[in-house]
């Protein structure tokens, strides 16, 4: 039984799955140290949504944005990722449903997330749960 929740707190709970989980959505990811775990879950522009199971272990983690611009509410999904000894088991899934329904319950209208193109079984899910490939280019910058 996995359980979905928002992580409102920080913790060494959090911490360490951040720091076990973010390389594997990419390896050139670091994990946020303390302080940034802290501003993270406190910034009232972003939720941390969790999926834990059982025995509490961190399996799933899930980041939405959301933000008010000209053309609307908007909600920015970044962030998934399940460890990888719990993939095919619906926590990914289970953890965009929650982020779609905070969205809704925010009044946001529309929802987007990028996924890396290699991340074939990520693109099948995404498409299946009604997201849909938008012809856009995406830029960026690193500072």
């Amino acid at each position: 039984m996995i359980r979905i929740y928002e992580a409102t707190e920080p913790s060494d709970l959090l911490a360490e799955a951040f720091a076990r989980l973010l390389p594997q959505l990419s390896e050139r990811m670091t994990a946020p140290d303390r302080e940034a775990v802290a501003r993270i879950v406190a910034s009232p522009a972003t939720r941390q949504l969790v999926a834990a199971a059982e025995d509490g272990r961190i399996v799933g983690l899930l980041s939405v944005a959301l933000y008010d611009v000209p053309s609307g509410r908007k909600a920015w999904i970044e962030d998934v990722v399940v460890d990888a000894a719990t993939r095919g088991r619906g926590i990914g899934e289970a953890l965009v449903r929650e982020a779609l329904a905070l969205a809704r319950r925010e009044g946001v209208a529309r929802v987007m997330l990028t996924s890396n193109a290699t991340r074939r079984a990520s693109h099948r899910l995404y498409e299946r749960m009604g997201f849909v490939r938008y012809e856009t280019d995406c830029f960026r910058l690193d500072l």
